[in-house]
């Protein structure tokens, strides 16, 4: 069994395995040439997240989607090129937004120089994804220009936030759908397009993308309260104490509260409150919920979510890469228990 990228991807046919491995190669030196400008400070912002690496999931699901047509076809790994520089763009912007200080481990572009050389830094990129993308013919512009609209629509959704009358939990869903669904559905769909799949194979791939987008990120916010912080590649609680709402938290909003469990008050009262100043109360508020049967459900619902992707996949013809494809659904299971 040889493992191929992120998330213990097992790519267990030695074929499949030099074929992903030499198009993930060919998609890190495209990225470096297409992201080189006449203004060098330019090639340095725009080569500042790809230096600083990455799981380059979105590829690397492309180029197994490309698997169910010619891997081989010219427009392979320029789509890649695209759907990874998309996905690039949006860390710039990303950053921005969250103010974050930090960013695969090195400084972020907003902190390193300053908001305005980080968002138009950003725009440079999707200038030149969509340059790429120009070459690809109209049905891969569609393809990414409906995934953008997607995606950029999910992240003014979470920006605004749940109005009055829209259930948070169901919200959120549809924030994910959107914001992370969108363009790993994209990879898997333009991946067979490029490759020459038939049409229903690259909607059924695209369908499982979304979905597997879903469930990696559900798992994310398992792992933010249930990890020790090795498995997540971050502070275990991140979320929590930033306020921020996720899976186990919100279904715990769902669930009535029991007056009669001092643990259940006191946690909601946490909640309730500010935890980002105070270590102690942050600490406590992260035991409760461990404790608590909401994380138990917020799992039970990352694994459903999983084996719907898995079903999805159920008639697409067996291969090598279907079955790396469902051992991504595994993968999921195993992240969150």
């Amino acid at each position: 069994m040889t493992v191929v990228g992120p998330f213990g991807l097992s790519v267990q046919d030695r074929d499949l395995t030099r074929d992903v491995q030499a198009g993930l190669d060919a998609v890190e030196a495209a990225l470096a040439e297409t992201v080189k400008s006449d203004v060098p400070f330019i090639t340095v912002t725009a080569s500042h997240l790809i230096e600083a690496g990455g799981k380059r999931f979105r590829p690397l699901l492309l180029l197994l989607a490309a698997q169910f047509g010619d891997p081989g076809a010219p427009g392979v790994v320029p789509a890649a090129v695209v759907v990874e520089l998309t996905h690039l763009a949006t860390l710039y912007h990303d950053d921005v937004m969250d103010e974050a200080p930090v960013r695969r481990g090195a400084p972020s572009a907003n902190s390193r120089w300053d908001n305005s050389v980080a968002i138009l830094t950003g725009d440079f990129l999707f200038s030149r994804a969509s340059q790429v993308l120009a070459d690809l013919g109209p049905e891969a512009v569609r393809m990414q220009a409906e995934a953008f609209e997607r995606l950029v629509t999910g992240q003014i959704m979470e920006t605004r936030g749940p109005g009055p009358d829209v259930d948070p939990l169901l919200h959120y869903l549809d924030v994910l759908a959107g914001k992370t669904g969108s363009l790993i559905a994209v990879a898997c769909r333009i991946g067979a397009q490029s490759a020459g799949a038939e049409p229903w194979v690259v909607d059924t791939l695209g369908d499982f993308g979304e979905r597997i987008g879903i469930a990696f990120q559900l798992a994310d916010d398992v792992l933010d309260i249930a990890s020790d912080g090795h498995e997540s590649g971050k502070t275990p609680g991140t979320d929590l104490r930033e306020g921020v709402a996720t899976l186990p938290t919100l279904l715990l909003q769902q669930m009535p509260a029991d007056p009669a469990d001092p643990e259940d008050t006191r946690l909601r009262e946490l909640l309730a409150g500010d935890l980002s100043a105070d270590d102690a109360l942050h600490a406590e508020a992260l035991r409760l919920l461990r404790r608590h049967p909401a994380l138990e459900r917020a799992r039970r619902e990352t694994l459903r979510q999983a084996e719907e992707a898995r079903a999805i996949l159920a008639t697409l013809p067996d291969c090598p890469a279907k079955a790396a494809l469902e051992g991504l659904c595994d993968s999921v299971a195993i992240r969150t228990m």
